[in-house]
Parts: C-alpha cells; sequence; structure tokens
C-alpha cells in the first residue's frame, strides 16, 4: 500500500505540474526534455479541441489571449468526466463557474460558448425521433404537433448567432434573442431565428404534457396575449406551425396510441 500511495502522489503531482507548469515545479527525477513532452501534447490536444468547438470565441481572442484562457481551464477546472467529447461542456461550465472574469472580457462571452456548444451537443446526440409514433403528414392543427428531440429552442440576451469579429456588440438587445438549432435527417444541422411568439408556441409544443392539439395551443397562446382575434390568431398560428414542421423541428404529429 505505501508503494500505491507513493505511486499516486506521483501521479498528482505529475498532473498538477502539467496543468499550471509556471508555478508547480515537475516531480524530481525526470528529466525536462521528456517533462516537456508531455507538457505540450497535453495542452495542444485540449487546445485543438476547445479551438475546434467554439471557432468564433476563438477568433475574437489574440493567440496569446486564447492560450491563456485555455491554460487557465487547465489548472481551475477539474473535470467529471474522462470522455473527449464532453470536455468541451466542462469548458461552459469552467466559464460560468471559475473562470476569472477581467476588464477585457466580451459582455456576451458565456452566451456565445453556450451557442457555440449547442452546436457540438446536437451533432453528437445520441437520440432520435421515434418516428413509429409520429405521423409525419398528420393535421397540425387536429392533431398533437411533437417537437423533435433534436431540436433546441434556445434564448439569448446577446444576438450570438450575428457575432463575429466586425460585429462586437457590447449591450444586451432590446428584445431577446430566439434561436432554434436542430439536427437533420442528414445530419446537418438547421439554424432558425424566431420571433418571440414562435419561439412561446414551440415552447408549448414541447411542454404538451396535456396533449392539447395544435388548434387548443394557438388558442391558449392567444388568451395569454389578449389577443382581439382567436381565430385569426389561429390561421396565423398555423402558418407557424407549418414552417417549423417544414424546417424538420415539428416532425409531425402524435400518433394514437
Amino acid at each position: 500500500m505505501a508503494d500505491l500511495r507513493h505511486f499516486q502522489q506521483r501521479q498528482y503531482a505529475f498532473a498538477a505540474h502539467i496543468r499550471d507548469p509556471q508555478s508547480v515545479p515537475a516531480p524530481p527525477g525526470i528529466e525536462d526534455r521528456r517533462m516537456g513532452i508531455y507538457r505540450e501534447l497535453f495542452f495542444n490536444n485540449l487546445h485543438k479541441l476547445i479551438s475546434s468547438t467554439f471557432p468564433v470565441l476563438k477568433k475574437l481572442h489574440t493567440a496569446g489571449a486564447w492560450r491563456d484562457l485555455v491554460r487557465e481551464f487547465m489548472m481551475r477546472h477539474e473535470a467529471q468526466t474522462p470522455y473527449f467529447l464532453e470536455i468541451p461542456r466542462e469548458f461552459l461550465s469552467f466559464l460560468e463557474h471559475e473562470h476569472v472574469a477581467t476588464e477585457s472580457d466580451y459582455p456576451f462571452l458565456l452566451e456565445l460558448a453556450h451557442y457555440e456548444w449547442a452546436e457540438l451537443a446536437l451533432s453528437v446526440s445520441p437520440e432520435q425521433d421515434d418516428m413509429s409514433r409520429i405521423d409525419g403528414d398528420g393535421d397540425l392543427l387536429e392533431g398533437v404537433p411533437v417537437k423533435s428531440v433534436l431540436a433546441w429552442s434556445l434564448q439569448y440576451r446577446f444576438p450570438v448567432h450575428r457575432i463575429s469579429p466586425t460585429f462586437l456588440p457590447d449591450t444586451p438587445g432590446e428584445q431577446p434573442t430566439f434561436l432554434a438549432v436542430w439536427r437533420k435527417p442528414d445530419d446537418e444541422l438547421g439554424f432558425m431565428e424566431l420571433n418571440s411568439l414562435s419561439a412561446r408556441l414551440l415552447g408549448l409544443v414541447e411542454s404538451n404534457e396535456e396533449s392539447r392539439s395544435g388548434r387548443q395551443l394557438l388558442l391558449r397562446l392567444a388568451t395569454d396575449l389578449a389577443h382581439a382575434d382567436p381565430d385569426a390568431f389561429v390561421v396565423h398560428g398555423a402558418g407557424a406551425l407549418q414552417d417549423l414542421h417544414r424546417a424538420g423541428i415539428i416532425p409531425g404529429t402524435r400518433r394514437p396510441a
């Protein structure tokens, strides 16, 4: 047991140096040239993975500032999974809970990171729509519309889908930004900006535990909004349901059990 404890101590010392080589000395007895191979290997692999998942975020930083952010992630965050594809989620958690904010940080840093992470998460999600329980040609008004499990409705304070080196908003938009991101049958990702009504409608479709028809959902939304002409609202809302259906965000209606 004593040897095992000693070996574990060496492992922790090795890992601590890999995480923060500037502040933590390498374990004694290891040639620095050899240690340098591990330092570069671990950091470069992590840097490559984070950079490929958050390309816009990376582009907005100088090379040095981006490397510093990845290094801070290595130093501060204790990952809860060994799976490589889960590391971007860990990076997102680090930005939210552990990153030491600076004056040079963008105010949309976390929201942009979440938006870019969502693309990866959907692209590798193992979920699939059970089309045996969905009628792709069902009546969206009289039937119960179903949201795809591979479609996410997202809301941000900043218009994250437009952010680039030439568009860097320093204050949130006057209205929230509503986005739908979904994976198509050919595994390509789709992106759609929603207005507030379409976003609320999609939310009702997703949380429809009472199995209300599309018409009932639209009438409920009209009531919530105190709309003057509910019937006209249903006609307008039917078009929104059709748009979501054509995109694949709503693949159809629920088949009877």
